[in-house]
Protein backbone atom coordinates (compact mmCIF):
# COMPACT_ATOMS: atom_id res chain seq x y z
CA UNK A 1 0.00 0.00 0.00
CA UNK A 2 1.33 3.41 -0.94
CA UNK A 3 1.67 6.24 1.56
CA UNK A 4 -1.09 8.07 -0.34
CA UNK A 5 -3.52 5.15 -0.09
CA UNK A 6 -2.71 4.60 3.57
CA UNK A 7 -3.39 8.26 4.33
CA UNK A 8 -6.66 8.11 2.38
CA UNK A 9 -7.78 5.01 4.31
CA UNK A 10 -7.01 6.60 7.66
CA UNK A 11 -8.86 9.76 6.66
CA UNK A 12 -11.98 7.84 5.64
CA UNK A 13 -11.83 5.78 8.83
CA UNK A 14 -11.55 8.83 11.05
CA UNK A 15 -14.37 10.54 9.19
CA UNK A 16 -16.59 7.47 9.66
CA UNK A 17 -15.79 7.33 13.38
CA UNK A 18 -16.54 11.02 13.86
CA UNK A 19 -19.74 10.69 11.83
CA UNK A 20 -20.92 7.75 13.97
CA UNK A 21 -20.08 9.57 17.20
CA UNK A 22 -21.91 12.67 16.02
CA UNK A 23 -24.90 10.58 14.92
CA UNK A 24 -25.08 8.82 18.30
CA UNK A 25 -24.88 12.13 20.15
CA UNK A 26 -27.64 13.57 17.99
CA UNK A 27 -29.85 10.56 18.65
CA UNK A 28 -29.35 10.84 22.41
CA UNK A 29 -30.25 14.51 22.29
CA UNK A 30 -33.29 13.74 20.13
CA UNK A 31 -34.65 11.02 22.43
CA UNK A 32 -34.03 13.07 25.57
CA UNK A 33 -36.08 15.86 24.00
CA UNK A 34 -38.71 13.38 22.90
CA UNK A 35 -38.80 11.85 26.41
CA UNK A 36 -39.34 15.27 27.98
CA UNK A 37 -42.14 16.02 25.53
CA UNK A 38 -43.88 12.69 26.20
CA UNK A 39 -43.68 13.42 29.94
CA UNK A 40 -45.24 16.85 29.38
CA UNK A 41 -48.25 15.35 27.59
CA UNK A 42 -48.44 12.25 29.85
CA UNK A 43 -48.04 9.85 26.93
CA UNK A 44 -47.03 6.62 28.68
CA UNK A 45 -46.26 4.65 25.53
CA UNK A 46 -44.19 7.54 24.17
CA UNK A 47 -42.23 7.69 27.44
CA UNK A 48 -41.58 3.95 27.25
CA UNK A 49 -40.46 4.21 23.63
CA UNK A 50 -38.07 7.06 24.44
CA UNK A 51 -36.59 5.25 27.44
CA UNK A 52 -36.07 2.06 25.44
CA UNK A 53 -34.00 4.00 22.91
CA UNK A 54 -32.05 5.82 25.62
CA UNK A 55 -31.30 2.60 27.49
CA UNK A 56 -29.69 1.29 24.30
CA UNK A 57 -27.90 4.50 23.31
CA UNK A 58 -26.78 5.63 26.78
CA UNK A 59 -27.42 2.83 29.29
CA UNK A 60 -27.48 3.44 33.02
CA UNK A 61 -29.11 1.66 35.95
CA UNK A 62 -31.40 4.52 36.99
CA UNK A 63 -32.84 4.81 33.49
CA UNK A 64 -33.33 1.04 33.31
CA UNK A 65 -35.17 1.03 36.65
CA UNK A 66 -37.37 3.90 35.51
CA UNK A 67 -38.29 2.06 32.31
CA UNK A 68 -39.24 -1.03 34.30
CA UNK A 69 -41.37 1.12 36.63
CA UNK A 70 -43.27 2.56 33.67
CA UNK A 71 -43.92 -0.95 32.36
CA UNK A 72 -45.16 -1.97 35.82
CA UNK A 73 -47.49 1.02 36.10
CA UNK A 74 -48.87 0.15 32.68
CA UNK A 75 -49.66 -3.39 33.86
CA UNK A 76 -46.94 -4.95 31.68
CA UNK A 77 -45.33 -7.00 34.42
CA UNK A 78 -43.50 -9.49 32.20
CA UNK A 79 -41.78 -6.68 30.30
CA UNK A 80 -40.73 -5.01 33.57
CA UNK A 81 -39.23 -8.23 34.89
CA UNK A 82 -37.49 -8.94 31.59
CA UNK A 83 -35.52 -5.74 32.22
CA UNK A 84 -34.75 -6.26 35.92
CA UNK A 85 -34.82 -10.04 36.36
CA UNK A 86 -36.52 -11.83 39.26
CA UNK A 87 -33.70 -12.56 41.72
CA UNK A 88 -33.41 -10.70 45.02
CA UNK A 89 -30.28 -8.56 44.80
CA UNK A 90 -28.86 -6.45 47.62
CA UNK A 91 -27.35 -4.09 45.05
CA UNK A 92 -30.72 -3.22 43.48
CA UNK A 93 -32.19 0.23 44.03
CA UNK A 94 -35.33 0.56 46.14
CA UNK A 95 -37.25 1.28 42.95
CA UNK A 96 -36.04 -1.92 41.30
CA UNK A 97 -36.87 -4.03 44.36
CA UNK A 98 -40.36 -2.55 44.58
CA UNK A 99 -41.01 -3.08 40.87
CA UNK A 100 -39.92 -6.71 41.14
CA UNK A 101 -42.10 -7.23 44.23
CA UNK A 102 -45.25 -5.74 42.70
CA UNK A 103 -44.79 -7.51 39.36
CA UNK A 104 -44.10 -10.92 40.91
CA UNK A 105 -47.11 -10.60 43.21
CA UNK A 106 -49.29 -9.55 40.28
CA UNK A 107 -48.08 -12.59 38.31
CA UNK A 108 -49.04 -14.89 41.22
CA UNK A 109 -45.47 -15.67 42.24
CA UNK A 110 -45.86 -15.22 46.03
CA UNK A 111 -42.61 -16.91 47.08
CA UNK A 112 -40.49 -14.76 44.77
CA UNK A 113 -42.50 -11.64 45.59
CA UNK A 114 -41.99 -12.29 49.29
CA UNK A 115 -38.20 -12.23 48.86
CA UNK A 116 -38.39 -8.78 47.30
CA UNK A 117 -40.80 -7.40 49.92
CA UNK A 118 -38.60 -8.76 52.72
CA UNK A 119 -35.60 -6.99 51.19
CA UNK A 120 -37.53 -3.75 50.85
CA UNK A 121 -38.88 -4.02 54.42
CA UNK A 122 -35.34 -4.54 55.77
CA UNK A 123 -34.34 -1.22 54.15
CA UNK A 124 -37.34 0.92 55.08
CA UNK A 125 -39.89 -0.85 57.30
CA UNK A 126 -43.42 0.49 57.11
CA UNK A 127 -46.97 -0.58 57.89
CA UNK A 128 -47.89 -0.73 54.20
CA UNK A 129 -45.01 -3.12 53.47
CA UNK A 130 -45.95 -5.18 56.53
CA UNK A 131 -49.42 -5.58 55.00
CA UNK A 132 -47.95 -6.98 51.78
CA UNK A 133 -45.72 -9.34 53.74
CA UNK A 134 -48.60 -10.60 55.90
CA UNK A 135 -50.84 -11.09 52.87
CA UNK A 136 -48.19 -13.13 51.04
CA UNK A 137 -47.34 -15.22 54.11
CA UNK A 138 -51.00 -16.10 54.65
CA UNK A 139 -51.13 -17.27 51.02
CA UNK A 140 -48.11 -19.47 51.73
CA UNK A 141 -49.54 -20.78 55.05
CA UNK A 142 -46.84 -19.09 57.13
CA UNK A 143 -49.34 -18.04 59.81
CA UNK A 144 -46.69 -17.37 62.45
CA UNK A 145 -44.76 -15.05 60.16
CA UNK A 146 -47.94 -13.33 59.02
CA UNK A 147 -49.02 -12.75 62.62
CA UNK A 148 -45.74 -10.97 63.38
CA UNK A 149 -46.24 -8.64 60.42
CA UNK A 150 -49.88 -8.03 61.39
CA UNK A 151 -48.89 -7.12 64.95
CA UNK A 152 -46.28 -4.69 63.61
CA UNK A 153 -48.76 -3.23 61.14
CA UNK A 154 -51.52 -2.61 63.67
CA UNK A 155 -49.04 -0.94 66.03
CA UNK A 156 -47.52 1.26 63.32
CA UNK A 157 -50.46 2.19 61.07
CA UNK A 158 -51.02 5.97 61.04
CA UNK A 159 -54.61 6.90 61.84
CA UNK A 160 -55.10 8.59 58.48
CA UNK A 161 -53.42 5.95 56.28
CA UNK A 162 -55.86 4.25 53.93
CA UNK A 163 -55.69 0.94 52.07
CA UNK A 164 -57.36 0.61 48.64
CA UNK A 165 -59.28 -2.49 47.57
CA UNK A 166 -60.33 -3.41 44.05
CA UNK A 167 -62.52 -6.53 44.27
CA UNK A 168 -65.69 -4.52 43.58
CA UNK A 169 -66.58 -2.74 40.36
CA UNK A 170 -65.89 0.56 42.10
CA UNK A 171 -62.62 0.63 44.11
CA UNK A 172 -62.87 1.79 47.71
CA UNK A 173 -60.62 2.47 50.70
CA UNK A 174 -60.60 1.58 54.38
CA UNK A 175 -58.16 2.56 57.13
CA UNK A 176 -54.99 0.47 56.89
CA UNK A 177 -55.39 -0.61 60.52
CA UNK A 178 -58.80 -2.07 59.61
CA UNK A 179 -57.17 -3.87 56.70
CA UNK A 180 -54.84 -5.51 59.18
CA UNK A 181 -57.85 -6.67 61.21
CA UNK A 182 -59.11 -8.42 58.08
CA UNK A 183 -55.75 -10.15 57.64
CA UNK A 184 -55.74 -11.04 61.34
CA UNK A 185 -59.13 -12.72 60.95
CA UNK A 186 -58.03 -14.68 57.89
CA UNK A 187 -54.83 -15.78 59.63
CA UNK A 188 -56.80 -16.86 62.71
CA UNK A 189 -59.19 -18.90 60.58
CA UNK A 190 -56.41 -20.48 58.52
CA UNK A 191 -54.62 -21.41 61.73
CA UNK A 192 -57.36 -23.97 62.42
CA UNK A 193 -60.33 -23.96 60.00
CA UNK A 194 -62.12 -26.58 62.12
CA UNK A 195 -62.31 -24.63 65.37
CA UNK A 196 -61.53 -20.95 64.75
CA UNK A 197 -64.76 -19.84 63.06
CA UNK A 198 -66.06 -17.74 65.95
CA UNK A 199 -62.71 -16.10 66.71
CA UNK A 200 -62.24 -15.09 63.07
CA UNK A 201 -65.83 -13.81 62.79
CA UNK A 202 -65.38 -11.69 65.92
CA UNK A 203 -62.32 -9.99 64.41
CA UNK A 204 -64.17 -9.38 61.14
CA UNK A 205 -67.07 -7.84 63.03
CA UNK A 206 -64.62 -5.46 64.71
CA UNK A 207 -63.28 -4.53 61.27
CA UNK A 208 -66.80 -3.91 59.96
CA UNK A 209 -67.70 -1.80 62.99
CA UNK A 210 -64.81 0.50 62.06
CA UNK A 211 -65.44 0.34 58.29
CA UNK A 212 -69.00 -0.83 57.42
CA UNK A 213 -68.24 -0.45 53.69
CA UNK A 214 -65.41 -3.01 53.88
CA UNK A 215 -66.81 -5.41 51.29
CA UNK A 216 -63.93 -7.89 51.45
CA UNK A 217 -64.48 -8.33 55.19
CA UNK A 218 -68.21 -8.85 54.60
CA UNK A 219 -67.49 -11.53 52.02
CA UNK A 220 -64.99 -13.26 54.33
CA UNK A 221 -67.43 -13.23 57.24
CA UNK A 222 -70.18 -14.75 55.10
CA UNK A 223 -67.84 -17.46 53.78
CA UNK A 224 -66.67 -18.43 57.28
CA UNK A 225 -70.25 -18.46 58.59
CA UNK A 226 -71.31 -20.71 55.71
CA UNK A 227 -68.46 -23.09 56.40
CA UNK A 228 -69.36 -23.14 60.10
CA UNK A 229 -72.97 -24.03 59.24
CA UNK A 230 -71.88 -26.73 56.79
CA UNK A 231 -69.61 -28.24 59.41
CA UNK A 232 -72.46 -28.26 61.96
CA UNK A 233 -74.74 -30.05 59.49
CA UNK A 234 -72.35 -32.96 59.05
Amino acid sequence: MTIKNLFLGLTIGCFGFLSTAQSSSDLITHYKTYYAQMQNIADTQGIINALNHLVILEPNVARQDTLAAYYMNDGRYVQALSILGVKANDDDSDMAVEVKAVCLKSLNEPARALQQYELLFSRRPSASLAYELADLKIQMDDITGASLNITYGIANSPEDMMKPYYETQKPYQVPLRVGFLYLKAIAKFRENPETNHDAAIAILEEALTNAPQFNLATLAKAAIENQKEAQADK
